[in-house]
């Protein structure tokens, strides 16, 4: 895989990064057919990938099942050293890896070298975690006996990512396993392979062995996600993306009574309480839907409060400046340095939009819609929509929309009411109040995984990050739950 001077123009040491290699050794897919990866602002060709298929990963899983027993017998500190070697190298070429990710995923650059720094910080902290996988020694039945807990790893990792931070998703899955004595055979989303291979490119330049992480791309990743979940070789497969996606996969790995960890789909409800910071408020929901220019499952959505509390006249009219202010943020290519927000990243997130509005003036709501396109259908910019009266029974209400929406409604709920048992979701909400009896009672009663309270940062490598009810299982950024 070569990268195209559409992309080397704005790389530093574009020497580290010109020949993206598969880590795949002697497989044949450099000889068969190849998926364009295209600059979603421009249009511009920046690679054609290697289309790889269920044969290639099988090949991959045995060089990661092969590399497992040495990697695994490495001291603690040994594996540590390497991390804390990658670390600083993604460190040292952060402004050529936010580069890439800024061509390929279209993310303003400043925003593409924080979530950089993000994804490094991941591989920083376990790195310090990797000396200190400890375990238990518990007071045996008789005085002359102990009980002893050893943690080991379980093997080969299957890990599946999407676009959306195509960056800090692939380390949050990875330097765990890396960690704890693991082997990798990722997959990284078909729009977003290229941030991958560059990581990996520094990666083994940290000292990394062959086989301990494996690369496979695919445009269509159905057969690969199929591969990773029945093959008995993988032991554990840790997944983002959509609940339906996440649904298959688990009925895949059920035979084989496999490891999941899925962070999955998730509309997350916006709250604004007659009593919050409106200011903060509406900074918040600004920054929340600035900082995910294509959408993410922790978008907000004030379309509808699980738990509803009369909005104010006042507070609702403040809210809408979050709209006005997001429609004065410029969209253009994100190496543009006056560029906020930058283009969804294909034409699929613009038909879920149109989808979403549509459902929602035919329940009887209001919507509206903007589009941009300077140099090709492929240049859809940002998206912005306002509704009123958006009832639970909308579409996009029920669905985890992946795109960018957000919703106003012109009334609040004023008790509990059992349409918020409908949603299947529980990723994560948000809500702004100051009073701290409602801020316990709420937070306490809302059935997500995780919920921000006068902030819309939530995300940290120390806490858990996960969903309950179909918005995923298991956790991240921790070292056990």
């Amino acid at each position: 895989m070569t990268l195209t001077t559409a992309l080397t123009r704005y790389l530093k040491r574009p020497e580290l990064f010109r020949d993206l290699a598969n880590d795949l050794g002697s497989s044949s897919a450099d000889l068969r057919k190849r998926f364009p990866v295209l600059n979603p602002s421009t249009g511009e060709l920046l690679a054609e990938v290697p289309d790889m298929s269920a044969d290639d990963a099988r090949l991959a899983i045995e060089r990661a099942h092969a590399a497992q027993e040495a990697w695994a017998e490495l001291t603690a500190r040994a594996r540590s050293d390497v991390l804390w070697n990658w670390h600083q190298l993604m460190i040292e070429h952060s402004d050529d890896l936010g580069a890439i990710l800024t061509a390929e995923m279209g993310k303003p650059l400043a925003e593409a070298k924080s979530e950089i720094s993000h994804a490094a910080a991941y591989v920083q902290w376990y790195a310090e975690e990797a000396s200190r996988i400890y375990g238990e020694t518990i007071p045996g039945p008789s005085i002359d006996r102990r009980m002893l807990v050893i943690k080991q790893p379980i093997g080969v990792v299957g890990a599946i990512t999407p676009w959306s931070f195509p960056a800090s998703m692939v380390t949050r899955k990875i330097s765990p396993a890396l960690a704890a004595g693991c082997t990798v055979v990722l997959k990284p989303a078909e729009q977003t392979p290229l941030i991958a291979a560059a990581m990996f490119n520094l990666a083994k330049l940290a000292g990394i062995p062959d086989g301990v992480l494996n690369l496979v791309y695919a445009s269509e990743g159905d057969a690969i996600g199929r591969e990773l979940c029945v093959n008995p070789k993988v032991r554990k497969i840790s997944f983002t993306g959509s609940t339906e996606v996440g649904r298959l996969l688990m009925r895949q790995c059920s035979d084989l009574i496999k490891r999941i960890s899925f962070e999955l789909g998730g509309n997350a409800p916006f709250i604004v309480f007659d009593d919050a910071e409106i200011d903060a408020a509406v900074e918040g929901a600004i920054q929340l839907r600035e900082r995910s220019k294509r959408s993410f499952a922790m978008l907000d959505r004030l379309a509808y409060p699980p738990i509803g509390f009369t909005f104010s006249r006042g507070s609702m009219l403040n809210l809408s400046r979050s709209s006005l202010s997001a429609c004065g943020c410029l969209r253009s290519d994100g190496f543009d340095p006056d560029v906020t927000i930058g283009p969804l990243i294909n034409g699929n997130a613009l038909e879920k939009i149109e989808l979403h509005i549509a459902d929602v003036v035919q329940k009887g709501g209001k919507g509206s819609l903007r589009r941009t396109s300077a140099w090709n259908f492929r240049n859809i910019l940002r998206t912005d929509c306002g509704y009123g009266r958006c009832e639970i029974d909308a579409w996009g209400a029920r669905r985890d929309v992946w795109s960018a929406c957000t919703s106003f409604p012109l009334r609040g709920l004023r008790r509990r009411d059992p349409r918020s048992q409908r949603h299947h979701y529980g990723l994560a909400a948000y809500f702004y109040a100051s009073n701290l009896k409602r801020v316990w009672r709420v937070a306490e009663a809302l059935e997500y995984g995780m919920v921000g309270i006068n902030t819309g940062r939530m995300s940290s490598k120390a806490a858990p990050f996960g969903g309950i009810k179909q918005s995923g299982i298991g956790r991240e950024g921790v070292v056990s739950m």
